[in-house]
């Protein structure tokens, strides 16, 4: 009966070591990809030569003021469209706590802060990234154009102009920056990683992600 305790013991000990091996490996494996996250947002060249811009969405406030990101996202579409001013598509559905599409309400922002309203289109009805990159890129064909900057946060814009690629385009990209703490980097960095996962699954195995 002690032998028998024992060996029960020795086995569990060793299959807790394997458990705490295999999370360790997956932490490491999780922060290595982090990492090269972070790499590729800062590899990503300045925006020459384009013809249009394309705004991924991010939240609307309950108030109808962009958030954060939004904001930054503007702010830095703003600062590619003075380099070189074009047809900007701004890009996003409307959410459960959100007053408008955020296509609509980027639109109604650029106008305000002194684009001319014929360089501004709105898609209001997209609700994912390739949805964003699907619908933008039928606006721009209608109006002729070829050579796109997609501009939204640095940590997603890898990602993007990846996703452009598989539809056959040649992006370019402008990253706003990430700018608050290391707990608003880390957070946003996690999850652009898992989100990496889920294009990797989705595209290569398949899955109904």
């Amino acid at each position: 009966m002690r032998r028998e305790k024992t060996a029960a013991c020795g086995f569990f000990r060793k299959g807790l070591r394997i458990v705490l091996w295999l999370v360790l490996l997956g932490l490491l494996v999780y922060a290595a990809l982090v990492a090269w996250v972070y790499v590729q947002e800062i590899s990503v060249a300045e925006p020459t030569d384009y013809d249009s811009i394309i705004v991924l969405g991010a939240q609307v406030q309950p108030s109808g003021e962009p958030s954060v990101q939004l904001r930054w996202r503007l702010d830095r579409a703003r600062e590619v469209y003075d380099q070189s001013p074009c047809l900007i598509v701004v890009t996003g559905g409307q959410g459960d706590n959100e007053p408008a599409p955020e296509g609509d309400v980027m639109r109604e922002v650029l106008i305000s802060e002194g684009v001319p309203p014929e360089h501004v289109a709105s898609d209001p009805e997209s609700v994912n990234t390739q949805q964003n990159l699907d619908n933008a890129w039928a606006i721009l064909q209608q109006h002729g154009l070829t050579k796109p900057v997609v501009v939204t946060s640095d940590y997603h814009l890898p990602r993007a102009m990846q996703m452009m690629r598989d539809m056959g385009l040649e992006p370019q990209g402008a990253g706003s920056l990430c700018k608050p703490g290391i707990n608003f980097w880390l957070k946003n960095h996690l999850r652009e990683a898992l989100a990496w996962v889920k294009y990797w699954g989705v595209k290569y195995l398949g899955l109904p992600l």
